[in-house]
């Protein structure tokens, strides 16, 4: 009788823990889409409600961040020449 009381209590226990994992697993995924469309709907909404002359920047690329937080080392940099004909 003991040893039924113990497995079901185990088998329960064991149950429970896997339940509470896959439902954070599912949960944290819907909350990533939910703010995946949020952040379409906003993008949306900023490029109806933009005038035409404005510009709108959506996505700067990971390798221009990373450029900007780097110091030049070694020689002068010049940012801009301008070349006279």
């Amino acid at each position: 009788m003991w040893k039924f009381l113990v497995i079901v209590l185990g088998v329960g226990w064991l149950l429970g823990q896997l339940i509470r994992y896959f439902l954070r697993s599912k949960l944290a995924k819907f909350a990533q889409h939910v703010s995946e469309v949020a952040k379409e709907e906003q993008r949306a909404q900023r490029h109806a409600s933009a005038s035409k002359d404005e510009i709108i920047v959506d996505f700067v690329p990971q390798k221009q961040k990373e450029k900007k937080n780097h110091d030049i080392k070694g020689g002068e940099y010049v940012d801009y020449e301008e070349v006279k004909e």
